[in-house]
């Protein structure tokens, strides 16, 4: 493709997705079905994952929690079902590749996918706008799912028509250019408005009196680059419109160092000695997840969330030898949780980061090493993971995954930390 022509891109999302899907699921109208989508087993603080347009349009917020929901309103509460969510998302990429490759396609989110469609405009004989809305009605046709659409000349500009222009349009279609995000959007506020930014980056701004994206554009770049170094380069880009991230640059980039983590916010506060068998089976859980991928780690991180002051504990410990397996992982992550927690604090959230992964084929021991305790134990943990590929992931478990405080029954049966949908 040419890179020297006027690119037009589409950023396209689905509104409140998984309400949606679930109004699809039903035969309701999205648009003016009070639904949200929540796991009210998890008590009513549980987080809802999605509300309906027709909830906020009564002013109820995406990511409110159940008891935040007014008594005065009759809505349904779906549980979540995320595999059923997932199904959804890859049907509409698919309606997406019907007209277009792959190589013009960025999934930016389950609900989002960013379109480079500038040669297609040609190939169809069709103007951006047209082909927006035929987008459009063909997902809403097949799969009941209302979307909004931003159009730009380049992947920032079609975010932001998404977010803000689209927002006010009657047919949720936004468009902009540089001229017009000049012209319509330099005044904009809040900054938080625009795509990554943050309330840090808006607070270190308003230090110089900078409140809108005109200010940014017009202020000394020296001082700027001082406060925010190389991102400065970025948030200088994106204030005058400017992108120059083409689509082939997403698909050939590659992160310089790969890494596996999860974590996990508990059902209620727990204590110590129960958290560290939640950690426990976490770790255990991300040495398979290590095994199935053919990678190793020598370098892990854990962290600890309160459940009182909301503060947070961290540490990080760098083994001394690089492997996959839980029989040696273990014990270092026993000690550094031994050494990071405090004892008497309810715990809340834990996670873990294996980071700098390096291919299984790498792995390495240290002179203390019984090699046949290594072989036999790889050994057993290929006979789990064939085992788990075969019937599911809790068709073999461990002893401590029934204890009463456990959550990795729950988690297997999870997408994201979220119910599935399957029993």
């Amino acid at each position: 493709m040419e890179n020297n022509k006027q690119r037009v891109y589409f950023v396209i999302d689905m509104k409140s997705f998984f309400a949606s899907v679930e109004c699809a699921e039903r035969g309701l109208d999205p648009m003016t079905t009070k639904l949200v989508v929540a796991d009210e087993s998890r008590t009513d603080k549980t987080i809802c994952l999605a509300v309906s347009p027709a909830l906020k349009a009564l002013g109820i917020k995406n990511r409110c929690r159940l008891f935040e929901t007014p008594k005065t309103i009759d809505f349904i509460i779906a549980p979540p079902r995320m595999k059923k969510y997932i199904e959804y998302a890859a049907n509409i990429y698919g309606l997406y590749l019907k007209y277009m490759s792959k190589d013009d396609i960025h999934v930016y989110s389950i609900d989002e996918c960013i379109l480079d469609v500038t040669d297609y405009l040609k190939m169809y004989k069709i103007r951006a706008k047209d082909f927006a809305q035929k987008l459009m009605k063909e997902i809403y046709d097949n799969f009941h799912i209302p979307s909004s659409a931003g159009i730009g000349t380049n992947m920032y500009l079609a975010k932001i028509a998404l977010d803000i222009t689209a927002k006010h349009a009657p047919d949720r279609i936004g468009w902009l250019d540089e001229n017009k995000y000049i012209k319509t959007l330099w005044n904009h506020k809040p900054l938080s408005d625009f795509w990554q930014i943050s309330t840090g980056t808006i607070d270190r701004l308003a230090k110089y009196g900078i409140h809108d994206m005109e200010g940014i554009a017009k202020f000394n770049e020296d001082y700027l680059y001082k406060e925010f170094g190389v991102n400065a380069e970025l948030l200088i880009d994106h204030a005058w419109g400017r992108e120059p991230c083409l689509m082939s640059d997403i698909k050939s980039y590659k992160t310089k160092s790969k890494s596996i983590s999860s974590s996990q916010i508990l059902p209620c506060n727990y204590e110590y000695k129960d958290a560290k068998i939640v950690m426990r089976e976490m770790v255990q859980n991300g040495c398979y997840d290590l095994a199935r991928q053919h990678y190793s780690t020598n370098l892990i991180h854990l962290f600890v969330g309160y459940g009182d002051d909301k503060s947070i504990a961290k540490g990080t410990t760098r083994m001394n030898v690089t492997t996959n397996l839980y029989a040696i992982i273990g014990e270092y992550t026993d000690k550094l949780f031994d050494k990071i927690v405090d004892k008497q604090k309810p715990i809340r959230k834990i996670g873990y980061d294996f980071a700098e992964l390096v291919s299984d084929e790498r792995e390495q021991y240290d002179f203390f090493t019984d090699y046949n305790k290594v072989a036999k134990e790889k050994k057993l943990v290929d006979s789990v993971l064939n085992l788990q590929d075969r019937y599911g992931k809790n068709s073999i478990l461990k002893g401590i995954d029934l204890n009463e405080k456990a959550t990795q029954i729950e988690r297997n049966k999870s997408i994201g930390g979220h119910k599935s949908g399957e029993s």
